[in-house]
């Protein structure tokens, strides 16, 4: 992961390995050749912006896991990527491809929120097109509202229209889950531990139905609208689904050729080891 801080992106300053915008190289094999780049700050054709938001608060259940695959994912492609952790006491940058939350307790959950809030970063880049991928304590904050540590409400950053509270019991476990077949993923693998019950509202749609496991309470699983996207899915959930991982890639740099199935071998073998572990 690169050192660079977030105020060099929103400066402008960028490492020195940084591409000249107009030079096609290698990172273009990572695209078919019609596709045009969907994200909301077309640069270089090789780079990858990728925001690690609050791990200091907000990476509990080994969600860093999420960027890895990603950067790989990218990688394997012939994109360059330039990734940076924002802890909680810095400036969230406006000018990322796609920014990851995690999940975490209640308490870092509810700090997360205000200084997000009043940051107003994160806001700001989903706002223009930036992809977000928000899992667990991230998707229940970037809704309208959720549950604190003692149940009473939260206001959340009002990024996707979901609204989550405090359930009576404890949803642990494995979970499959089927993807809205609008998206084009296949069934979803992950685990759950949370006590949240989220409702959508008309401004979003479920990601997922379930078909093991509670997810949302209501018999679906996460949620999305546009390029943001959140989830209860630990595993972590871009380990266990690539096809979801890939989504995200295609929603920041356009349409993508496919992984060398010889690096495919041992992603494919852990998930379908994780789906036939559990009974549907």
């Amino acid at each position: 992961m690169t050192s660079m801080g977030p105020a060099d992106w929103d400066s402008g300053r960028r490492d020195p390995g940084h591409r000249d915008p107009g030079r096609r190289d290698s990172g273009d094999r990572g695209r078919a050749p019609a596709s045009g780049r969907r994200g909301a700050h077309a640069r270089g054709p090789a780079d990858l912006r990728l925001v690690w938001v609050y791990p200091d608060l907000l990476s509990t259940y080994g969600d860093r896991g999420n960027l890895l695959v990603l950067e790989r994912r990218a990688r394997l492609r012939g994109i360059g990527v330039e990734a940076i952790s924002v802890n909680s006491d810095q400036p969230v940058p406006r000018h990322g491809d796609i920014y990851l939350l995690g999940g975490g307790e209640d308490l870092p959950q509810v700090l997360a929120a205000r200084r997000l809030r009043t940051d107003g970063g994160l806001a700001a880049a989903a706002g223009q097109g930036s992809v977000v991928l928000a899992v667990c304590a991230g998707y229940q904050l970037i809704g309208s509202e959720f549950g604190g540590e003692e149940g009473q409400p939260v206001a959340g950053l009002e990024i996707l229209d979901i609204r989550s509270s405090r359930g009576e019991r404890r949803a642990v476990g494995e979970i499959l889950a089927d993807v809205d077949p609008a998206l084009g993923v296949p069934r979803l693998t992950g685990f759950e531990n949370h006590q949240g019950v989220t409702q959508i509202g008309p401004g979003a749609r479920p990601l997922s139905r379930v078909l093991t496991g509670v997810g949302n309470g209501n018999g679906t699983e996460g949620a999305y609208a546009g390029r943001v996207l959140g989830t209860y899915l630990h595993g972590p959930a871009l380990v266990r689904n690539p096809g979801l991982a890939d989504l995200l890639l295609s929603w920041a740099v356009g349409a993508l050729l496919p992984v060398d199935p010889e690096y495919e071998a041992w992603t494919t073998r852990f998930r379908d080891q994780r789906l036939a572990a559990v009974p549907v």
